[in-house]
């Protein structure tokens, strides 16, 4: 039994249990509705909690598009960008208090094109940076091990995640794109923890019923969240409420991936794992990491609100954590909204790299919350 349940159950009762329980457990949880750093970063996310604003997938439910069964991939992605266009216009019209619940569903959606791209991109597997080319149709694996059916550990009410978040209805897919020798949650990334397959009907009646139980969104992750995403437009596509999404990654996904979740993710919660050098490939397995992620740490900023999470890493503040902060401060701005996570603790195979078998030092935190103060990054989650 997922420990969704368990959560179900404490939230149903009343909305009074609700606050009590997010008092008793994260009050930052609380606070943090009023910290003016984080409404700045995060205010179209801040605005949908509220039922201000509209969560992005569901304004994609409302575009136009048009395309055929026989059209090719590349007619697909024209058409996209095409949509793509109108879904910015048709945000503004909705961020602007214009009703579009009275706009009739379309025939064919903005979202129901996703949808028909992730399914040819299944096909020819290239969610991922490594692009391996896969027919997951046909039940082939790649290197994150995923196949058709989408593979679940878990879904639960998160109360451990940054205090904008808490609490967060995350959904926990089996799987991962890349092979970190700490991984903390290797269990689940490397296919080590019981699953369970569950259908995008299934997983959308889970997503509404977190939003019921007073989760603040769903939080798609892992392992790692990128080889599922046509399951999750898939499973959007039937969720009901206004619900932001947080999509929780680790970065190392295509060009592809970046296109299909703009007008789909409200808010990118994305790893900045290793600077320019060979840390990424040593470590994780992760050949041109720098690249991927600081491509898509700009496409996010483009297209939606931006978290980054920094795990520091002992004896890897000159390699990684300092080029990574010059480049947050430089490309994404002052302003963004920054999780500077000094939590490492040796897991899995970490023993296997002689400087992360141990835990930072004092010294490492205070010079890594240095780095960021020199880095001129301003909105740091406490």
């Amino acid at each position: 039994m997922f420990r969704v349940h368990l959560f179900r159950t404490l939230y149903s009762r009343t909305h009074g249990v609700k606050m009590r329980m997010r008092r008793i457990y994260r009050p930052d949880a609380a606070t943090v509705l009023e910290d003016v750093a984080a409404k700045r970063s995060l205010s179209r996310y801040f605005s949908i909690l509220q039922n201000g604003k509209t969560a992005k997938f569901m304004v994609a439910k409302k575009v136009p598009a048009k395309w055929g069964d026989k059209s090719s991939l590349a007619t697909l992605w024209t058409e996209h960008a095409r949509c793509t266009g109108e879904f910015q216009s048709l945000e503004i019209k909705a961020d602007e208090g214009r009703l579009i619940n009275k706009i009739p569903l379309p025939k064919q959606s903005y979202l129901d094109l996703k949808i028909a791209i992730g399914k040819r991109i299944l096909r020819n597997c290239h969610f991922c940076s490594r692009k391996c080319g896969k027919d997951r149709t046909k039940g082939e694996l790649g290197y994150c091990g995923c196949s058709n059916g989408m593979a679940v550990s878990s879904i639960f009410a998160h109360m451990g995640e940054e205090p904008e978040l808490v609490p967060s209805g995350t959904i926990f897919t089996m799987g991962c794109t890349i092979c970190c020798c700490h991984c903390q949650n290797w269990e689940i990334s490397q296919w080590k923890a019981e699953s369970a397959h569950y259908k995008p009907e299934e997983i959308a009646e889970e997503i509404d019923s977190l939003s019921l139980s007073g989760c603040r969104n769903a939080n798609l992750v892992g392992g790692e969240p990128t080889p599922w995403l046509w399951h999750w437009l898939k499973a959007f596509n039937h969720v009901k409420v206004n619900m932001p999404i947080v999509w929780n990654s680790n970065s190392y996904y295509s060009e592809e991936t970046a296109k299909l979740l703009a007008g789909f993710a409200d808010v990118y919660l994305l790893d900045f794992k290793y600077g320019p050098g060979d840390c990424a490939v040593r470590i994780s397995d992760a050949p041109a990491y720098w690249e991927m992620c600081t491509r898509n740490h700009l496409e996010a900023k483009k297209h939606g609100e931006l978290i980054v999470r920094v795990l520091v890493l002992p004896s890897h503040l000159d390699c990684c954590t300092t080029p990574i902060l010059n480049w947050i401060g430089e490309n994404l701005g002052p302003e963004t909204r920054l999780n500077l996570m000094f939590q490492y603790r040796p897991e899995w195979k970490a023993n296997e790299i002689p400087e992360l078998r141990r835990r930072l030092t004092k010294e490492e935190i205070a010079k890594a919350a240095c780095l960021a103060r020199k880095a001129g990054l301003t909105n740091i989650a406490s």
